[in-house]
C-alpha cells in the first residue's frame, strides 16, 4: 500500500527536537511519519507527560508509525555552529534517516532546516507539538532518546547530577558546574559554562 504513488501523498512527517536549552549534552531531533489522520492514543506534547508515560508511548510510536528516525548534533557542533544551526542540522539528519519519505513534513517552531533532495512540502508549525500528531510523536522520541543519553552520561560523571536535570540549568546543576568546572559534554558557548571556565582559569 505504501509503495503506491498516491499513498505517499497522504503520509505526513513531523519533526521536533529536545535539548536546545541545556548547558550540556547533544541536541536531539526526531522525525516520525504517520498516515494523514492517524492518531496514536495518548500521544501529545512530551512536556505534558511523565517520564514513565513518555517511555511507554515511545515504544508504541516506534511500532505503529510508518517510519521514524532519531539524530543529533554533538556538543562540538553546537559550540561551532550555535544552538539554532545545530538544531537545524539534527533535524535534517533525522529526516534523511527516514526509510519512507512523506509527501509533507511539518517542523515544530518557526524555522525549518534545509532539506537537500527532499521534493515534498515543508511547513513550520508554531506549537506543533500540541496540534500535529506526527510532531507530538517526534517530541516524545526526541525527549526519551536524549534522556537516555543523559542518564548514561550521569554514570560517567555523577557529580553533575545529569540523571536528574538532564543538563538543564537548574540551581543544582549551576552549583555543580561552579564547584567541579565543566566536563567534556558541557557547551562552552553557553554563558554559565563560560563563567565556570573563567572561574577555573581555563579561558
Amino acid at each position: 500500500m505504501l509503495n503506491s504513488e498516491n499513498a505517499v501523498q497522504v503520509l505526513v512527517g513531523g519533526v521536533d527536537e529536545a535539548g536546545r536549552g541545556p548547558l550540556a549534552g547533544p541536541v536531539i531531533a526526531a522525525a516520525v511519519v504517520l498516515v494523514q489522520g492517524q492518531v496514536i492514543p495518548g500521544v501529545r506534547d512530551s512536556k505534558q507527560l511523565s517520564a514513565t508515560r513518555r517511555t511507554e508511548l515511545a515504544g508504541r510510536i516506534r511500532s505503529e508509525a510508518v517510519a521514524w528516525a532519531v539524530a543529533g548534533a554533538e556538543v562540538e557542533e553546537i559550540d561551532r555552529l550555535n544552538i539554532l544551526h545545530a538544531t537545524m542540522l539534527a533535524m535534517r539528519r533525522a529526516v534523511e534517516r527516514l526509510e519512507i519519505g512523506p509527501g509533507r513534513i511539518r517542523i515544530d517552531g518557526n524555522r525549518a532546516p534545509q532539506l537537500p533532495g527532499y521534493s515534498g512540502i515543508v511547513e513550520t508549525v508554531v506549537g506543533g507539538d500540541r496540534s500535529c500528531p506526527a510532531i507530538a510523536a517526534a517530541s516524545i522520541l526526541a525527549k526519551t532518546h536524549r534522556d537516555l543519553l543523559m542518564q548514561a552520561l550521569h554514570q560517567r560523571v555523577p557529580q553533575y547530577g545529569f540523571g536528574q536535570h538532564k543538563g538543564y540549568p537548574t540551581a543544582a546543576h549551576r552549583q555543580a558546574l561552579m564547584c567541579h568546572g565543566p566536563c567534556s559534554e558541557h557547551r562552552r558557548s553557553f554563558r554559565p559554562v563560560r563563567l565556570a571556565l573563567e572561574k577555573a582559569g581555563a579561558v
